[in-house]
């Protein structure tokens, strides 16, 4: 069964960062490449990054580039999200998923960016 479970999340002012972790496990992660994506309240969801299954490339949405850095640690089945510069237009919850239709997803956690 395969088990994603996203951690990291909290308040945090405007310019402020955070690290998001998402432990999976029930695959072989080495061979899977991840997503993150998040949903803001009364919106649908937005692809925020994906990560090669090696970590040699990661691609961004473009209202998180440049900002947001995705990486993995595949000894630890472990995919991060560092979010810098946040604002309030990244308040969501986010959640990492196995694909990109988001077929397997943890249950997300919250990021609330607000002075």
């Amino acid at each position: 069964e395969v088990r994603l479970v996203e951690s990291g999340g909290g308040l945090v002012q405007p310019g402020g960062s955070l690290r998001l972790s998402c432990v999976a496990s029930g695959f072989t992660f080495s061979r899977q490449d991840m997503y993150w994506f998040r949903q803001a309240p009364g919106k649908g969801s937005e692809w925020v990054a994906r990560i090669w299954s090696n970590g040699v490339s990661s691609y961004y949405g473009g209202s998180v580039k440049g900002r947001f850095t995705c990486s993995r640690d595949n000894a630890k089945n472990t995919v991060y999200l560092q979010m810098n510069s946040l604002q309030p237009e990244d308040t969501a919850l986010y959640y990492c998923a196995t694909d990109a239709a988001a077929t397997n997803r943890g249950q997300g956690t919250q990021v609330t960016v607000s002075s």
